[in-house]
């Protein structure tokens, strides 16, 4: 079930705990200072391999006869729109190319390939989802809104249909990524007329990507325009599962940690560390699957510095696997397949009230971590569980002093809000 005391879960004394990040930020130090030519030619050569493709696959669409050029010409729209909205806008957006200063590939500037408008996404996913991940009732990204993915969250005869909402939700996923970006813009604004300046600024952004994709590029195919429409929108919507698989990996599947509002009272930046290494959980990926996922197959190094250059997470990876096994902490992670299998078990039993469950909430696969290295969190006498733990017992006054209460302070304001509506 959901954590209360994330250092009490992970038995690390207040010392440990400091110690675990100091080390990250170690990392975080050495990345930021070795930044330099290589990282800048890494995304320009990037963001042009993708517009490459993307003309060669609509002057395919457009040119071509037989259904070898259109499948050919499909397929590649579809890699370009996943390389856009994955390697590209969203790691631009979280700020990992500010550094350079470049105009036009800044966090504050690109405009991502999909209905979503960017300026609401980096405050529904960078503030809400990144700061407060996996806190139930707080981190939208938990469900969606129409998941049911922990215990924690209330059954509800309506989840019964989540089955069919996750299959609706991977096929729309560009369509519920721009309403939970509204909503949560919508949320922070004061006023009916700042409301309505999101919602206006949304159906703009709606209507110049449809138009581009579902009448601009037809009309340029003259008569093949039925044969171009329908490639793009096939390509739209291997791109909406794609990503959807992706995400759902990084959060949902077993061994990724859900926590209580209480977790966020006196945070301090190493417990944010800890919560943001035990809540998420990686896939194992080669270079070409890493670079078409948006390096999220590193779901835990992004949390932990999702401003650094993701070109750099496998090297990163490596070394905060090294740090977890210093401190007896779970990496979760396993092949794509598993991961999205776990995650689709989850959805399913969760469909279901909690009575008909055999096991009893405490261990539940859900809701348990499989692959602690120290057997924390397994049931007396179970033959992984350490017999002994050289951590000291410790509590949170502690630790030092709170690092973001004002971020927690408004996550706190946001929830409520939620809450009574």
């Amino acid at each position: 079930m959901a954590i209360a005391d994330v250092a009490e879960y992970a038995h690390l004394s207040s010392s440990d705990v400091e110690s675990f990040a100091r080390d990250l930020d170690a990392i975080r130090l050495d990345v930021e200072e070795s930044r330099g030519a290589k990282d800048r030619a890494y995304i320009c050569r990037t963001i042009a391999l993708q517009r490459c493709l993307d003309a060669a696959a609509r002057l395919a669409l457009g040119g071509s006869h037989g259904k070898a050029g259109w499948m050919l010409g499909t397929a590649a729209l579809a890699t370009a729109k996943c390389i856009e909205n994955m390697e590209i806008a969203h790691n631009i957006s979280h700020g990992q190319w500010d550094w350079m200063n470049d105009p036009e590939i800044h966090s504050s500037s690109w405009e991502w390939d999909m209905v979503g408008l960017s300026s609401q996404w980096r405050y529904s996913h960078n503030y809400r989802h990144h700061v407060f991940t996996n806190v139930v009732g707080v981190d939208d990204d938990l469900g969606y809104g129409v998941l049911r993915v922990t215990r924690d969250q209330p059954w509800k005869p309506n989840n019964l249909l989540q089955p069919l909402r996750h299959l609706l939700l991977a096929i729309t996923f560009e369509w519920g990524i721009a309403l939970q970006g509204l909503d949560a813009a919508r949320d922070r604004s004061a006023t009916k007329e700042q409301k309505s300046a999101q919602t206006v600024a949304l159906v703009r952004k709606i209507a110049r990507q449809a138009g581009k994709d579902y009448l601009l590029f037809p009309a340029l195919g003259r008569q093949r325009w039925r044969r171009v429409l329908c490639g793009n929108a096939v390509a739209n919507l291997a791109r909406n599962l794609w990503t959807y698989m992706v995400i759902c990996c990084g959060h949902f599947p077993d061994g990724a940690e859900k926590f209580t509002p209480v977790t966020l009272e006196g945070e301090t930046k190493p417990e944010w560390y800890l919560r943001q290494m035990l809540g998420s959980a990686n896939f194992r990926a080669g270079p070409v699957m890493a670079f078409m996922s948006g390096n999220l197959c590193y779901q835990i190094e992004h949390h932990l510095y999702p401003d650094l250059p993701s070109n750099r997470y496998a090297s990163i990876a490596r070394r905060v696997q090294a740090v977890c096994a210093a401190y007896d902490l779970p990496y979760t992670t396993g092949s794509l397949a598993r991961q999205y299998l776990l995650v689709l078990r989850t959805i399913l039993k969760l469909s279901l009230p909690d009575r008909f469950e055999v096991a009893t909430s405490d261990d539940t696969p859900e809701a348990t971590t499989l692959d602690c290295r120290g057997g924390h969190g397994l049931p007396a006498g179970h033959p992984h569980r350490r017999s002994g733990d050289r951590r000291r017992p410790w509590t949170r006054a502690s630790g030092p002093k709170t690092w973001n209460d004002g971020l927690h302070a408004a996550g706190r304001q946001d929830h409520a809000r939620r809450a009574r509506r």
